[in-house]
């Protein structure tokens, strides 16, 4: 364990997540001067803020001074300023260590992308841009200029896009046809609710009814139907959601409709004719991995065929725009079974590849797999090097960018496209540009008010989101508020 004493507590969550990156699943516990101090840690960080300066301390079990820091704080006004400084001084302390430097630097965010757009927008120049990073935030060479190039390809992609004045639409079907061990969405398996879907779908068409006419005076971007698994639902069930939505929203001006069809398992050709029915002009079908025996691990009951039945199903129906979601960093791969993925996925040649890298903590990772002794999770720079280089071979290029907490490798979440075929939903909702009006449970509405964004989420419960849909309706009605 390792603890953190402070003598105010400020900026205790940046400082938290960066020790977690250099020491990935060790418990980091957090406490003020006058509170006990746990007992039982390997190593203590001693954070100072005085008047004028900032000081930190690295100790060792016994209370041995291992390193420390002592600079002025830049302006403790400016908390941009004193959260970078901070950031600065802990990453340089541990990363001389602990001889490690992370590729993504002392960045702890989840959309490093953004700094890049930020001051492009500002008319940096890109070489400007990443001295920047590199000096404030140490971010390597690589992943500095993986940023700044997908910072400009996104800004060409949203360039004749009004965020301003027009919207998007996110719809949650919180139903998969089992749950993956590993997975954190709001979903449930489809055996316990399949009697009380229809009844779920009741409310959603509640809540779709009521909220049409919040920007009903703007301009409708994007859709994306996402989950769980939407292609869960029978195609009666598919037909009455899509129907609803164009009856109820203006969709002449979409760019982009995006259903999660997800699990191979959960596709077949009168689900694939219902969509081809309606304005859905992107899908995803998402293998995860294209080995047998992982997927049997973390529980994806389909096959690698059905996943290259699926795809060539609907390439045959004519759907041009079909995304392929992979996981790097499952139980039991390495370099050699990525690869098979990846050769197995590009020689289906999908028009994007979004490739994960899996988060998930240490202590869950061995609790959820601990029928299978030995288990490993491997991420690494030349892992994601390798998936990029696959990509590249179909002509799919860096478009979007993520990150999450306790991700495999402290690396980072990557949408390759071909030109014309990049997921603009997912860009919005990265770079958050514009807001977007989401419905079903577990859905997350964002407005965004200029440089603030005010966030309305729908309880995650199904049974509490059935229940409760008019309050969930109501909150919606706050937006209207915040427009006036």
């Amino acid at each position: 364990m390792i603890t953190v004493q402070f003598h105010k507590k400020d900026y205790e969550y940046d400082i938290h997540s960066l020790i977690r990156a250099f020491y990935p699943g060790v418990d980091v516990s957090v406490y003020q001067d006058g509170e006990e101090e746990p007992a039982g840690y390997e190593y203590k960080l001693q954070v100072f803020y005085q008047a004028d300066s900032i000081e930190m301390n690295w100790l060792s079990g016994p209370g041995a001074l291992l390193a420390s820091d002592k600079r002025k704080a830049a302006d403790y006004a400016d908390r941009k300023a004193t959260k970078n400084l901070l950031k600065a001084m802990l990453y340089e302390m541990l990363s001389k260590f602990t001889g490690q430097q992370l590729p993504w630097g002392n960045l702890t965010g989840i959309r490093p992308v953004k700094i890049a757009m930020g001051l492009l927008e500002q008319g940096w120049k890109n070489t400007e841009i990443a001295d920047y990073m590199r000096n404030t935030y140490y971010t390597s060479n690589e992943k500095t200029a993986l940023a700044i190039s997908i910072a400009n390809r996104e800004r060409a992609i949203l360039r004749d896009i009004d965020c301003q004045n027009g919207y998007s639409l996110y719809v949650g079907i919180p139903f998969c046809p089992s749950i993956c061990l590993y997975c954190s969405f709001s979903s449930s398996p489809l055996a316990l609710w399949k009697d009380r879907v229809d009844i779920y779908l009741d409310a959603l068409v509640h809540e779709i009814e009521a909220c049409a006419k919040i920007w009903a005076d703007k301009r409708l971007d994007t859709v994306y139907i996402g989950g769980g698994t939407p292609t869960t639902l029978s195609p009666a069930q598919l037909d009455r959601l899509l129907s609803k939505l164009e009856e109820q929203f203006d969709c002449s001006h979409l760019r982009e409709f995006t259903v999660e069809a997800g699990r191979p398992d959960s596709i077949d050709a009168e689900k694939l004719r219902v969509l081809r029915a309606h304005p859905v002009s992107r899908i995803s079908i998402n293998p995860q991995t294209m080995n047998e025996r992982t997927l049997e691990i973390i529980g994806r009951r389909h096959t690698v065929q059905q996943t290259k039945d699926a795809f060539a199903l609907a390439r045959s129906m004519g759907f041009a725009n079909i995304n392929m979601d992979l996981i790097v960093g499952l139980p039991q791969e390495g370099c050699a079974e990525v690869e098979h993925t990846m050769r197995e996925v590009t020689a289906l040649q999908p028009d994007s590849v979004t490739v994960h890298s899996l988060a998930l903590k240490r202590a869950a990772r061995l609790s959820l797999f601990k029928d299978y002794q030995d288990i490993s999770f491997v991420n690494s720079r030349e892992i994601m090097d390798m998936t990029a280089r696959y990509a590249a071979e179909i002509g799919a290029f860096p478009y979007y960018l993520y990150r999450q907490k306790n991700m495999a490798g402290n690396l980072e979440n990557v949408g390759y496209a071909r030109p014309g075929a990049e997921g603009i939903y997912n860009i919005l909702i990265m770079e958050e540009k514009q807001s977007i009006l989401a419905l079903g449970a577990g859905a997350a509405t964002k407005i965004v008010l200029g440089e603030r964004i005010e966030r309305i989420e729908n309880v995650k419960d199904i049974r509490s989101y059935i229940e409760r849909i008019d309050e969930m309706i109501e909150r919606k009605s706050k937006i209207l508020e915040m427009r006036m």
